[in-house]
């Protein structure tokens, strides 16, 4: 049996957690050791409690960088922000991956959106195997795509800021002895990617993978939150998942009383003890998570951030979504989705935006309902307990694999 490190190291949210829970879980039932490493201890705390691997706090950027773009045009520019505009920035983070791997005597890595863990076990001839959504795996194509592609850009940026990742990155390859990294794509993908999507869901637009890939489908945790209670009345029945920050989430409630809509509405500063942004007869906040499933088998419009998780629920339910991206991750994500015609990216139309005319076009048994329980007759098969054994059988299969040999001065540090 194997040793497999679980690493977690950019990005925010559950996600990240809850996509490494399920693979802890099953690696842990087939004999392995397990042991996490991850970025936020504290915000998963619940969604892993009752796990009895060890876990461990992830090496992380914790500075101001200087100089970096302050809208990054690819996954490079991201990394510009994280450590990697200076190899001795970077050595102290890669060496604290290789220290925590030694600690645990990890015999391969398995990342969820963890660059440095992969330079880290590279350094060490340990395989590394990433998991996640397209965004952080990307196609192996030189330079990294761009995630801004809708506003201009001088050119050669895109590659500029790859080659200075690369410098940083194979600076410190070579001060350890280890072999250096040919393309930035590789500090995402590792040894071998196993690519949560599907074509309609992918960031980049890819329509095929290149042999021996598949499409695992998207990643979410089934059955956790409480049971919906809907307002009372008669209307449709909509489950929104917003957020605070997003500012227009007022006239979006607003707009979906006027409308006759039935609205359970999770929001977490108001679960938290916050007012609500709007009091209606109509809207009723939950006191926390969801019970998804079960909201889904009922409701006629799902509304949130374009978030994976709670939008494929949706859609494997046939339930078209209104999507309100906050960042380029979302925004990539609603664009792509957008196109089977379930779901509006509102991201994508212009302001101010008349929530009203966007919520009566989804709750009609019209267009996008038709498309929505199109989406969900195209994957009817898919389960995340199926899933979940096909990503671990990939996982060991790419451990099981010949290693690369790591430089002795590596391993000796």
């Amino acid at each position: 049996m194997s040793t497999f490190h679980l690493a977690w190291e950019l990005g925010g949210g559950l996600g990240h957690a809850g996509r490494l829970k399920p693979l802890a879980l099953e690696l842990a039932r087939r004999g392995h050791d397990v042991t996490l490493g991850l970025r936020d201890l504290v915000h998963p705390n619940k969604l892993l409690s009752g796990m009895t691997c060890l876990r461990l706090q992830a090496p992380v950027w914790l500075h101001n960088s200087v100089g970096v773009p302050k809208k990054p045009a690819s996954l490079a520019e991201i990394l510009l922000g994280q450590g990697y505009l200076d190899p001795d920035a970077l050595e102290g983070l890669v060496v604290g991956w290789r220290d925590l791997m030694r600690s645990v005597r990890a015999d391969a890595i398995v990342t969820d959106y963890a660059p440095t863990a992969i330079v880290a076990a590279r350094m060490l001839g340990l395989p590394a195997i990433a998991v996640g959504p397209g965004f952080w795996i990307p196609p192996a194509d030189a330079p990294l795509p761009n995630i801004r592609d809708w506003a201009p850009i001088e050119e050669g940026r895109l590659e500029a800021s790859e080659a200075r990742v690369l410098r940083a990155v194979n600076e410190v390859m070579r001060r350890h002895g280890a072999a250096p990294v040919e393309r930035a794509a590789q500090l995402f993908t590792g040894d071998r990617a196993l690519l949560c999507a599907w074509p309609e869901m992918d960031h980049y637009r890819r329509s095929a993978l290149p042999p021996g890939e598949r499409w695992y489908g998207p990643t979410y945790l089934p059955g956790a939150g409480a049971p919906p209670e809907w307002p009372p009345g008669a209307g449709p029945l909509v489950f929104a998942y917003v957020k605070d920050a997003y500012a227009d989430h007022p006239a979006l409630l607003d707009a979906l009383a006027l409308g006759g809509c039935r609205t359970l509405c999770y929001l977490p500063d108001v679960a938290a003890g916050k007012p609500p942004p709007v009091t209606h007869p109509s809207i009723r906040y939950s006191r926390g998570p969801v019970d998804l499933a079960r909201a889904f088998a009922e409701a006629s419009l799902c509304v949130c951030h374009a978030g994976g998780a709670t939008m494929v629920q949706a859609l494997l339910a046939g339930v078209p979504c209104l999507l309100l991206p906050m960042q380029n991750e979302q925004f990539l994500l609603a664009r792509q989705v957008e196109r089977t015609g379930a779901c509006i990216n509102v991201g994508a139309r212009p302001r101010p935006v008349d929530f009203g005319a966007l919520v009566r076009e989804l709750v009609a048994d019209g267009p996008a309902r038709q498309a929505a329980r199109a989406f969900a007759r195209r994957h009817e098969g898919f389960s995340h307990e199926r899933q979940t054994l096909d990503l671990c059988d990939a996982i060991e299969a790419a451990a099981a694999a010949p290693r690369r040999s790591a430089p002795a001065r590596a391993l000796a540090g």
